[in-house]
């Protein structure tokens, strides 16, 4: 059964992941753009560093680093009597009451935890990729609505949520496409985060005969494991392409871009 709770773990992961990055870009973007210096920086050096570093080294590192703050940030308001330093050489040792989870926490506790770490993960680094293409939908849209927004006494808010983000997903759409297949491709990291995701399942139980997981011996089963894989990946990203096709047809239509005027012309 394993494997059938990690292909539903990879689904809930990406039901989850998908929205969550798309926040996290819309806000990286909003950032970017914003006349608040301050701000403007934090937009852009998000963006800059998070797709800058390899996916696979910002997935170790940052793990390991949200996990730590956790534990410490808990350290500090559960066991305000310890002396001893938390950092220890290549150690990192916090009392028992700060651990998370706790150690006599049931497997599923552990479990939920290491996932939604997972989750917050690919949030933070596929919302850095939203927000440049947002960031670049934005500056799509054309300069003179939003002249003329202001021009009829619209304030810069107004401007902002009634003109331009209308706008600009017809822009945006293309590569918020080729991210979520990207984020499809990705969901395999999930073992890198220590989730037994399908890729796990099928090198397991593909595997020779294995006493923890079966009582039968069989050959090496993998070849056909990751067929099946390869299979239900190709499925999705199908389907995918036959969503996301509707829904750019839906929002170009009467639009006046490229795939608009497409439309137009094969009505004609």
């Amino acid at each position: 059964m394993g494997i059938y709770w990690a292909v539903g773990t990879v689904l809930l992961l990406l039901a989850i992941t998908a929205p969550l990055a798309l926040i996290f870009g819309f806000g990286g973007a909003a950032a970017a753009r914003s006349a608040f210096a301050p701000l403007r920086w934090v937009g852009k050096t998000y963006i800059a560093i998070v797709r800058g570093v390899p996916d696979i080294a910002f997935f170790l590192f940052f793990v390991i680093a949200l996990d730590q703050i956790i534990e410490y940030v808990r350290h500090v308001v559960k066991c305000p009597e310890w002396t001893e330093p938390v950092r220890q050489g290549n150690d990192f040792v916090v009392c028992q009451a700060a651990k998370m989870p706790l150690g006599n926490a049931p497997q599923w506790v552990h479990e939920t935890y290491g996932f939604f770490i997972a989750v917050f993960t690919f949030a933070i680094v596929f919302g850095a990729f939203a927000a440049n293409v947002l960031f670049g939908a934005m500056r799509a849209v054309p300069q003179g609505q939003l002249e003329t927004a202001d021009a009829y006494g619209m304030s810069r808010r107004q401007t902002f949520w009634r003109v331009l983000v209308p706008q600009m997903w017809v822009y945006a759409l293309p590569g918020l496409s080729n991210l979520w297949m990207v984020l499809i491709k990705a969901t395999p990291l999930l073992f890198l985060l220590g989730v037994e995701d399908i890729v796990y399942w099928a090198r397991e139980l593909g595997g020779t005969k294995t006493p923890q997981f079966t009582a039968y011996p069989h050959p090496d089963w993998r070849m056909w494991y990751f067929l099946a894989l390869l299979i239900f990946y190709l499925c999705f990203t199908k389907i995918s392409e036959v969503v996301l096709g509707r829904i750019m047809a839906r929002l170009t239509h009467g639009q006046a871009t490229a795939a608009g005027e497409a439309q137009r012309k094969a009505a004609a």
